[in-house]
């Protein structure tokens, strides 16, 4: 079930009365689920369920299903599986024959995304990015081209780094919004250009403090003055003109008469 991102207010009833009659919570980290229970006056018994030993707990929670136990699965914040541990045990039970009942709720990536402003439309949550720099480069060249509006969660120690990165590999001129320390007393969303965005965090160390969730608007879309000349030529090498024609506008959007006109250029010159 999804806990709250940050803000403890930020669960609903459904999932309170959820963790009041499970017979025992997994949990990514024992002492932040106490401390949410303290909060809402609920007491449960806790199984640590992190990135380490998630495999080996699983067997445990399957055993404890097998015996009729009703177990809650939860993360630090947000919902499990998506970012943080629990897949694994989701996909053990539902191998195992048990049933298993989502606790809609907080979700960091959403959240950033309904206090962007960016147009609404499809979207690519990535997660975390590599932790190192080549690799980190490599994933991201691979996205320069992904016209969907992107989504990232980032590390403090690790977010200006990032955002340079960004700049560099997406390019300097793409929108960035910056969402930090979301629903807690902290908040910030800050958009601008990628390129602007290191020296915005450099400003105030502060800014650097706390979870990160980074949307970067998608790749712009190509114009077809951009191409159609360089697929015309190729065209022209392998077929009659009509053809080359016709299937350089379908292939790249570009208006017949210009194409056709400098159709008539190329092979005007081929034949001199």
């Amino acid at each position: 079930m999804a806990t709250p991102i940050g803000n403890l207010g930020d669960i609903s009833s459904r999932a309170l009365d959820s963790l009041a009659r499970a017979d025992a919570i997994a949990a990514e980290d024992t002492r932040v689920t106490a401390r949410l229970l303290e909060h809402h006056r609920l007491r449960g018994r806790l199984i640590a369920v992190h990135e380490h030993n998630e495999r080996q707990v699983a067997d445990r929670i399957i055993r404890e299903l097998a015996l009729g136990k009703n177990i809650a699965l939860v993360t630090d914040a947000g919902t499990p599986g998506i970012s943080d541990p629990g897949a694994l045990v989701v996909a053990r039970a539902r191998a195992a024959g048990f049933k298993v009942v989502p606790i809609p709720g907080p979700n960091a990536a959403v959240t950033a995304l309904s206090a962007a402003g960016l147009p609404d439309g499809p979207f690519l949550f990535f997660g975390f990015l590599p932790a190192r720099p080549a690799a980190r480069r490599k994933a991201l060249a691979q996205l320069r081209e992904t016209p969907y509006t992107l989504v990232f969660y980032e590390a403090p120690h690790r977010i200006v780094e990032c955002v340079e990165d960004i700049s560099a590999v997406l390019g300097a001129d793409r929108t960035l919004v910056l969402a930090r320390e979301l629903t807690k007393m902290f908040e910030e969303i800050h958009r601008c250009r990628s390129s602007d965005a290191a020296g915005w965090l450099s400003e105030n160390p502060d800014r650097q403090r706390g979870e990160f969730v980074l949307i970067v608007e998608g790749a712009p879309a190509r114009k077809a003055s951009d191409d159609w000349e360089a697929v015309l030529s190729g065209l022209l090498a392998e077929m009659p003109l009509a053809r080359a024609v016709k299937l350089a506008c379908k292939l790249t959007g570009a208006k017949k008469n210009t194409v056709y006109a400098r159709a008539l250029s190329l092979a005007g010159k081929a034949r001199n």
